[in-house]
């Protein structure tokens, strides 16, 4: 399957606040968490790795501009999908502001299939700032790429935005959580799981 054949699956939609929905309280942990994704997805399996969809300039759109990344921006697109044991758990667009890629940070523009929140969360000058949270149904464009990943789409799909700040340059993340995604099990099924995984590698 040519996966960057589906490049750009774009996130058009309104991102609200978390305390505007209910949610379960397993939802919520992987919604809200601030801490590194990649670095969570990595204790749940043995097997982690980016898949990079694809990544092009384009002008910042209405739908994902707030008051520090604007309409009309140039900016570096980056979509990729991370994986779990070769299922894929997350589908995470990113926007990088052309401004915001000189220095140091230049390196953030040929990442390929390393992780760009490894790369993150490895500088101690980020900051997070708010989680922003929306609900995609089937007719959303990341619910297709779910379908012709053949992940069995049944439910709404939920995924979360921040706008991340590395040394004073901002940059945008969203991340949706595919079908077969970690985030929509049960905590208790979870932690049986994480417990059949230590006592594989224990072995």
């Amino acid at each position: 399957m040519n996966l960057q054949s589906y490049f750009p699956v774009t996130l058009s939609n309104h991102w609200l606040s978390p305390s505007q929905y209910q949610l379960s309280p397993s939802l919520l942990s992987w919604l809200l968490d601030q801490r590194s994704l990649t670095a969570r997805l990595k204790e749940h399996c043995q097997n982690f790795r980016v898949e990079l969809l694809g990544q092009h300039v384009e002008v910042c759109r209405d739908e994902e501009s707030n008051s520090i990344i604007v309409v009309g921006e140039q900016v570096l697109v980056r979509e990729v999908l991370l994986y779990c044991d070769d299922t894929p758990q997350v589908f995470a667009r990113s926007l990088l502001p052309l401004t915001s890629l000189t220095g140091s940070e230049q390196v953030l523009a040929n990442l390929g299939t390393q992780s760009l929140g490894q790369v993150l969360f490895n500088n101690p000058s980020l900051e997070r700032q708010a989680i922003e949270v929306a609900e995609f149904d089937a007719n959303s464009t990341v619910a297709v790429l779910a379908n012709n990943l053949q992940l069995n789409f049944t439910d709404n799909l939920w995924g979360r935005r921040s706008v991340f700040i590395l040394e004073n340059k901002p940059l945008m993340v969203a991340e949706v959580f595919l079908p077969q995604s970690f985030a929509y099990q049960p905590i208790q099924s979870i932690n049986n799981a994480n417990k059949a995984l230590e006592n594989k590698n224990a072995k």
